[in-house]
């Protein structure tokens, strides 16, 4: 049986504390009403959609970099590569890439399979192309050698890639080449939705921006064919897909023609979490992340391109939208109406949302498109910042065991190159069921670091999966520390105020 001091502090937990939920949102409030005059990313409608309009104009580009998020000691310069050369074998691609900005046409003169990044294979050829979809093989004349990919970010994850296809490129010569069934003058491009497909973030990030960032710049003049096929998924992504090609999504698995193309590339190109780098391309301009999300707009309808206020921005009348992003299983918001209620309180107009996997991606894109903050337990239902107006706020909060380079990579660095302001809460052990599952004394609350010493799946299993719920509002009901604790909060909400309100002062 737990003592009277467990059976208070639990209640303690479950009823919160104002003081920091209105630190968090009277901040975020402040934040709102400001940005548009004082953000250093925040920028009109109308600017934006000028810069978009600019880079619509350039060619993109394809040669990549990578960055791996997934290690907490990893570094993020990456080496720009080399092609591979034919000692890699018949069997696979070698360990280094092409270099970036070296001549599109030479390259595609003949065939090239190449690391375009640490998480990504490419191959890409020219000439006389015939794509036998059902039998995963791209016959290719003149070749002289056989390629094998499989064309999925995630190269180095085994698990991901039990669920990929792999594909073969292979010499043909004229007598023994299959007839062509269909003739097409487009670029045929190979991609896979196997792996982690399903998971919001990974849709994103290991297939349509990789997707956007390889066939961007063929103008729309490029088919899709799709490998590990799955026609739900296929169908939830319809209207992105139809940004990236005029043509037919193809479903490769079950296609029993022969296909004829002029140019075939098997496989995307990678370059960050959630994220294009449009230096990795500079002799045709690169592609941007405002452009990838002004392609999300125009597929889905959004209207806001920027989070600017209508009318009089000092229009106290106005109220600035927060969105709550709920969960159903782990890591549940416990005070999610406490949170709603104070944030009303503070002028809000409070929506909640809960994207399953199920749920109408345009209907759900036009609600976080309305938004000027998104708040959120981290999880991938955070990724919907895709379609949040540029200079709108995410707040992450991210869940108790030293998660915070987890939260730095998938969403935190990614919230810059969206224009996206980011502030973060980080969850402290007596803020989570873990506290009560566990015991202050096991190393799960009292050690994190040596679970992740452990591994990927304990790590993920202890802090993503088993943490039920967490509570982010400081506990103050017992100790003198804990009421120090809130006063030092208050104290910190009343010097954000006086600094925003001296930066309003000075800059009128």
């Amino acid at each position: 049986m737990k003592s009277n001091r467990n059976l208070s502090r639990a209640e303690g937990r479950r009823l919160g504390n104002v003081a920091l939920i209105a630190f968090m949102l009277g901040s975020l409030l402040l934040l709102s009403l400001v940005r548009a005059k004082f953000s250093p990313i925040g920028k009109t409608g109308d600017a934006i959609k000028a810069e978009e309009q600019q880079a619509m104009a350039k060619d993109s580009g394809e040669m990549a970099t990578a960055h791996e998020a997934a290690a907490a000691e990893e570094e993020e310069d990456e080496t720009r590569s080399k092609p591979t050369d034919s000692s890699s074998g018949s069997g696979g691609i070698g360990s280094t890439a092409i270099v970036a900005g070296d001549d599109h046409a030479e390259r595609a003169s003949k065939l090239v399979c190449y690391e375009s990044s640490r998480r990504s294979d490419t191959c890409e050829a020219a000439g006389d192309v015939r794509v036998v979809g059902r039998a995963q093989t791209v016959l290719v004349s003149p070749l002289d050698r056989e390629w094998k990919v499989k064309p999925y970010c995630r190269k180095n994850d085994a698990f991901a890639l039990s669920h990929v296809k792999e594909w073969t490129l292979r010499p043909a010569g004229s007598e023994d080449a299959p007839r062509c069934t269909v003739n097409s003058s487009a670029t045929a491009f190979v991609l896979s939705t196997g792996g982690f497909t399903g998971n919001l973030f990974h849709d994103y990030t290991d297939v349509l921006i990789p997707a956007f960032i390889t066939a961007r710049r063929y103008g729309g003049d490029v088919q899709l064919l799709v490998s590990s096929y799955k026609p739900w998924w296929t169908t939830k992504y319809l209207q992105v897909l139809q940004q990236l090609s005029r043509h037919e999504v193809v479903d490769s698995d079950a296609d029993a023609e022969v296909r004829c193309y002029p140019r075939v590339v098997v496989g995307p190109t990678f370059h960050r979490e959630l994220g294009v780098d449009a230096s990795l391309s500079p002799s045709s301009g690169g592609v941007s992340m405002p452009e990838f999300r002004a392609m999300l707009r125009d597929a889905f309808g959004l209207e806001r391109a920027a989070a600017a206020p209508s009318g009089d921005r000092w229009d106290i009348r106005r109220r600035p939208r927060l969105l709550i992003i709920s969960r159903r299983t782990s890591r549940l918001l416990l005070n999610e109406r406490a949170m709603a209620d104070m944030a009303t309180s503070l002028g809000f107009d409070v929506r909640t949302g809960d994207p399953e996997v199920s749920t109408d991606v345009a209907r759900f894109a036009r609600l976080v498109n309305s938004a000027d903050v998104m708040v959120g337990v981290h999880g991938d239902g955070l990724t919907n910042m895709v379609f949040l107006p540029a200079g709108a706020v995410l707040v992450q909060v991210v869940p108790y065991g030293g998660l915070e380079w987890l939260a730095r990579g998938t969403f935190r660095e990614p919230a810059e190159g969206m224009e996206v302001h980011y502030l973060e809460y980080v969850v402290q052990k007596d803020e989570t069921t873990l506290s009560e599952e566990y015991g202050e004394d096991d190393p799960v609350i009292r050690d994190p670091a040596a679970i992740h010493r452990q591994g990927w799946d304990t790590l993920k299993a202890v802090y993503l999966d088993k943490q039920n719920g967490v509570q982010p509002a400081q506990n103050v009901v017992e100790s003198g520390d804990n009421k120090n604790a809130a006063a030092r909060f208050r104290g910190s909400f009343v010097q954000e105020q006086r600094t925003v309100r001296d930066s309003v002062n000075c800059s009128s």
